[in-house]
């Protein structure tokens, strides 16, 4: 695919106040060797967060598990960590919306791994750290628990 891209679309850029005959072949020739220079590198491999596409661009089998977490992008950042090729689809068929996380079958162990690791910092957070409305709650009733302030009318006077 990328070869037919570069037969089809060349593009050269000469700096000169004066274009001759020979600074123009001098050019090409450049432009040339550039060229076949690039054919001999191997393919670019991506890695990480892909499209589904590019994801089953090479042919292997995708596996696919399903995702009903908000916070998707700490999963994103435990699959680089792995070294986890995947990608992201939304179900919005559902209520709430699901994600499918489709990942090559070659990278399942990485990946167990990485949910494993996952699930266990999600749960972590979650004892660590209550919600702001049951510390809310919490205070509210301490301070109905509290007894109220006595408030005394006399204002430096002697009382009797």
């Amino acid at each position: 695919m990328q070869e037919v891209v570069e037969e089809k679309s060349v593009s050269l850029a000469v700096r000169g106040t004066k274009m001759t005959g020979r600074l123009l072949a001098k050019a090409i020739r450049a432009l040339y060797q550039k060229a076949k220079n690039n054919k001999n590198k191997a393919p670019i491999v991506m890695h990480g967060k892909q499209s589904l596409k590019s994801l089953s661009k090479d042919g292997s089998s995708l596996s696919t598990i399903e995702i009903t977490d908000k916070n998707i992008g700490s999963f994103k950042k435990t699959a680089r960590k792995y070294n986890v090729d995947f990608s992201l689809k939304r179900d919005n068929s559902l209520t709430p919306p699901k994600w499918l996380v489709f990942f090559k079958a070659k990278d399942a162990d990485s990946l167990t791994a990485a949910f494993k690791e996952y699930s266990n910092k999600i749960l972590k957070t979650k004892e660590l750290k209550p919600s702001m409305l049951t510390k809310l709650n919490k205070f509210k009733e301490l301070s109905k628990s509290a007894a109220a302030p006595v408030k005394s009318r006399n204002r430096g006077g002697h009382e009797l």
